[in-house]
């Protein structure tokens, strides 16, 4: 099995350029999980490197605080007019970049994080909201039910309540085979609690065509006809899941790559079983093949007497 990381990686190696401070020229589309696509690009000047993402749920993180972010973690790199066809775009002038490479490959890892964090602020903002809950004295607040339609036909609903925060997690199976094995694996996740190891583990539901109740009033819902191939994962975070930084970050994290894990588990087993399956059937031909007899040679003479073989 492989780790996914957090960052994206070909983005951090093609902005090695803002590391050695070298003038380069770059035109590079980079596609990332979810639909995220960046252009990274000297399109005015060799010393000066744009990076534009387009995502197609932009608009609604910035809705839930991804405006914010931006402009505190990247705001100084960050140009008003974005590049034509993307939704934001950052600027580094070769000549003005921090003077140590400590933190100029600090400034490449956070601008290859850039979707993980722009992403993170609907979780951010539902988390501080359970902990205004908490907060015996301020006011109850009105927590938000945040969608964010981060994939074609696919959608994470986070919502936070007195004692706990709920994820949404709804996911189309496009094949058959995909829908059954993946059921498999997501009845594994509700029942695999029950092990005395993992206690602390997060409790998940699992349900299958019908939206759960916390979504289930929702417009998108209530003309939907009940679709075999879509499944919902309910993920229900408590406080000891994000009440400390750290604890936070990698939750977030974690969470955010389930839908990458779970599609790429299904693929791998589909892939383990097709190569047990030719593996058969290549031991089967063999066993057919040495079950074949041998031929039998029979030997007939011809009125002149000449000796003719048969077989």
């Amino acid at each position: 099995m492989i780790l996914l990381e957090y960052h994206n990686a070909v983005v951090e190696k093609t902005l090695a350029p803002i590391v050695s401070l070298k003038e380069t020229v770059l035109d590079s589309i980079v596609v990332d999980f979810d639909g995220v696509v960046y252009h990274i690009s000297t399109r005015t000047a060799k010393d000066v490197i744009s990076f534009s993402l387009s995502w197609s749920c932009y608009n609604e993180l910035t809705k839930w605080g991804a405006a914010d972010m931006l402009r505190k973690e990247y705001g100084q790199y960050l140009i008003a007019t974005p590049e034509q066809g993307y939704n934001l775009t950052l600027e580094f002038d070769l000549k003005n970049l921090p003077s140590t490479e400590e933190e100029r490959e600090a400034l490449v890892k956070k601008v290859a994080l850039i979707k993980r964090n722009l992403l993170a602020q609907p979780f951010e903002r539902a988390f501080d909201q359970q902990a205004q809950f908490e907060d015996k004295n301020q006011p109850d607040p009105q927590p938000d039910l945040m969608q964010i339609h981060y994939r074609d036909q696919e959608a994470i609903y986070i919502q936070a309540q007195h004692d706990r925060v709920t994820v949404i997690f709804s996911t189309l199976f496009k094949e058959e085979t995909d829908r059954i094995v993946g059921k498999v694996f997501l009845q594994e996740f509700v029942d695999a609690r029950r092990l005395p190891n993992i206690q602390n583990a997060p409790q998940v539901l699992y349900s299958h065509k019908e939206p759960p109740l916390e979504i289930r009033h929702l417009s998108e819902f209530r003309n939907l006809n009940e679709n075999e191939n879509v499944g919902y994962v309910t993920f229900v975070l408590f406080p000891r899941h994000f009440v400390r930084g750290d604890v936070r970050n990698a939750t977030i994290s974690q969470i955010q790559l389930f839908r990458d894990y779970l599609h790429y588990h299904i693929k791998c087993s589909k892939a383990y079983m097709h190569s047990r399956m030719r593996a058969r059937v290549q031991a089967f031909l063999k066993v057919l093949n040495r079950a074949k007899p041998d031929p039998v040679v029979v030997e007939k003479k011809t009125i002149s007497g000449r000796n003719v073989v048969k077989s």
